[in-house]
């Protein structure tokens, strides 16, 4: 097993690793829309879904992979209502449609409005 680290996803705000890579997979950590060189959250759920879909991207990267090789990925919305917009935005990424599970959830840290986890093989 292999630690996936990288300074250009933001750094583990818990007792958590951003990824690994194991027995030829690749397993992100949910990624919630900090902008990692500044720490900042952007406004809104399109500029949130691609924040979090880019530090998904750097994970994956850093596992020498990129979105194509990712075979699933969990999504959690604060409010389900922000699907569609959502979506607009994660299609522009996981292009290959990868298998997917996409829910609502009560909160996510920090007050976000989405989170990406991903499943990739190498």
């Amino acid at each position: 097993m292999k630690v996936l680290s990288t300074t250009k996803a933001p750094a583990a705000i818990g007792p958590y690793s951003q990824g690994y890579e194991a027995n030829g997979f690749v397993f992100s950590s949910g990624q919630i829309p900090i902008v990692p060189e500044s720490g900042e959250i952007p406004e809104g759920i399109e500029a949130q879904a691609r924040q979090s879909c880019k530090n998904v991207g750097e994970i994956l990267k850093a596992a020498g992979v990129g979105y194509e090789n990712v075979i699933k990925t969990t999504c959690f919305l604060a409010d389900m209502a922000d699907f569609a917009a959502f979506n607009q935005v994660y299609e522009e990424y996981f292009v290959s449609k990868p298998a997917r599970s996409c829910v609502a959830v009560k909160e996510l840290p920090k007050g976000v409005l989405c989170e990406v986890e991903a499943v990739a093989v190498k």
